[in-house]
């Protein structure tokens, strides 16, 4: 798995299960913005259905196989927020493959079952597999 995965699950489970929804909130206000040439062109963000909040996100690959993440969501829901910057934070600059191996439960594995309704989680859930199935998609292109 990724190191900055690893150290965002270790950093979760490192606290008090009361505290881990405030580290949560801290990651959604810590979701970097879109760059410039997506802010015009929503189009190219892909919406998370599963998700309760409008939540987007659009992976780029450059030329090393390296990862680049975008999301979008509402600061209204600081739940989702934090979940895809979390995804953003964790993934971003990883090789194709690399985020491919990332497990399908990684979400499930923070700890925040008891913080975080099972529906929120699913989001996340859905979010990583948008994700990958990006990322297929453009490899396979």
């Amino acid at each position: 798995m990724s190191g900055a995965l690893d150290e965002i699950r270790e950093e979760f489970l490192a606290i008090e299960q009361r505290e881990r929804l405030q580290l949560l909130l801290e990651f959604s206000q810590e979701l970097p913005p879109l760059p410039e040439r997506y802010v015009d062109h929503p189009d190219l963000l892909e919406r998370v259905e599963e998700c309760q909040s409008p939540v987007f996100i659009f992976t780029e690959v450059d030329d090393e196989a390296r990862v680049h993440l975008h999301a979008t969501a509402p600061r209204e829901a600081p739940t989702t927020r934090g979940f895809a910057s979390i995804l953003a934070q964790g993934l971003d600059g990883l090789r194709v493959d690399e985020v491919l191996a990332v497990a399908d439960d990684y979400p499930l594995t923070l700890g925040l079952t008891d913080a975080v309704s099972p529906l929120r989680l699913r989001g996340m859930t859905a979010m990583l597999a948008r994700i990958k199935r990006q990322l297929r998609e453009k490899s396979s292109g």
